[in-house]
C-alpha cells in the first residue's frame, strides 16, 4: 500500500501524488466510499494500491483536519483572501464572511489588497489597517506589475493555501505571476458593470516545493457560513472576544442588549464599525434562517 495527496480530480478519476516518488498517479475509489457516502476530496491524504504504473485504486482516506463542501476540499492550512481595491471594488461584506468561515475551520487567513494602483494610498491604507490592527497578515499587490508577490511567495511555505476572491480580482493573475506560468485563467472585468467573468472551472492543487500547494478554487466566492450558529458567531470575529468579558447579560447577542462590552468598544473606536455592522448582519440572517428551518 502506498501513501498520497489527492491533487485534482475531474469526474470520479483521482489524481495522487505519491508522497515517495511524487509520481501522478490516476486513481479510482473503491466501492466502500460510495457505500459509505464518503466522496474523497482534493487535498485528501489517502492509502491506494498500485494497478499499473500510472493507476491505483484508493483503499483509505486518512482523517480530516477540516473540509469544506463547496468546493469540496480538505486539510486546508491556509487561504488567502484577494480583493481588488477598485474594478470590481472592494466587498468587505463577503471578505468579513470568508474570514469567519476561516476561522470557524481553523483555517489561518491572509488577505491580499491587490490592483492598488488604480485607487488612492488613503483609501486602502484604511482597510490595510482595520485588518492588520486585527491581526491578520495583509500583503498590499499589483498582480500585474510583481510588487508584493515575494511576500506572498513566503507564506506559501509549508502550507496548503487556497485562493479565494470574486471574478475579476486579479487572482488568477496573482497565481500565474507566483508561477512565473500561465497555470489558470480568469475572465476580464466587464466594462458595462465592472464585474468579473470566472472562467476558473477546475480544482487543482499546485506544487511549490516539498509540502507547499496552492489551490485555484472556484466557487469559494459562493460559499456561505450557515453551519456556524447564530450565538456562537461573534468567536468568529477573532476581535470581539476580549470586549466580551465586559458585557453585563450571559448570553449578550451584542446587537440590541444595553451595557453591552462590544458595543462600548466599537463606539469608543475600539472595534471598527464596519465590521462590527457585517457581525450584526450575518448573525441576523443566521438568526432568521434557524427561526425558518424546517
Amino acid at each position: 500500500m502506498s501513501k498520497g495527496l489527492i491533487v485534482s480530480n475531474v469526474s470520479n478519476i483521482y489524481e495522487v501524488e505519491d508522497s515517495k516518488s511524487s509520481n501522478i498517479i490516476k486513481c479510482i475509489p473503491r466501492g466502500k466510499f460510495k457505500k459509505d457516502d464518503i466522496i474523497p476530496a482534493v487535498g485528501d491524504i489517502v492509502e491506494f494500491e498500485y494497478q499499473t504504473q500510472t493507476d491505483g485504486i484508493i483503499n483509505e482516506i486518512h482523517e480530516r483536519k477540516n473540509y469544506i463542501k463547496r468546493p469540496k476540499m480538505s486539510n486546508i492550512t491556509q487561504m488567502i483572501f484577494v480583493l481588488s481595491m477598485k474594478m470590481p471594488k472592494p466587498d468587505l461584506l463577503l471578505l468579513d464572511k470568508q474570514l469567519a468561515f476561516a476561522e470557524y475551520n481553523n483555517i489561518k487567513s491572509t488577505i491580499c489588497l491587490n490592483k492598488i494602483d488604480l485607487e488612492k494610498d488613503d483609501i486602502i491604507d484604511n482597510i490595510y489597517n482595520i485588518y492588520k490592527k486585527i491581526g491578520y497578515t495583509v500583503i498590499k499587490t499589483n498582480a500585474k506589475s510583481g510588487e508584493g508577490i515575494d511576500e506572498v511567495r513566503k507564506c506559501l511555505k509549508n502550507n496548503i493555501t487556497a485562493f479565494s476572491g470574486n471574478s475579476g480580482v486579479g487572482k488568477s493573475t496573482l497565481i500565474n505571476n507566483i508561477f512565473k506560468d500561465t497555470l489558470t485563467t480568469e475572465g476580464e472585468v466587464s466594462n458595462k458593470n465592472k464585474r468579473g467573468k470566472n472562467t476558473t472551472t477546475a480544482i487543482k492543487l499546485y506544487k511549490i516545493d516539498n509540502d507547499s500547494y496552492i489551490a485555484d478554487t472556484p466557487g469559494f466566492s459562493t460559499f456561505d457560513i450557515y453551519e456556524i450558529k447564530s450565538e456562537e458567531l461573534c468567536k468568529y470575529f477573532i476581535e470581539l472576544a476580549e470586549y466580551m468579558q465586559n458585557c453585563e447579560f450571559i448570553g449578550c447577542t451584542h446587537i440590541k442588549e444595553e451595557k453591552c462590552g462590544i458595543k462600548k468598544a466599537v463606539q469608543e473606536n475600539k472595534i471598527s464599525k464596519q465590521r462590527y455592522d457585517t457581525y450584526c448582519k450575518l448573525y441576523n440572517e443566521l438568526k432568521e434562517r434557524e427561526l425558518h428551518k424546517w
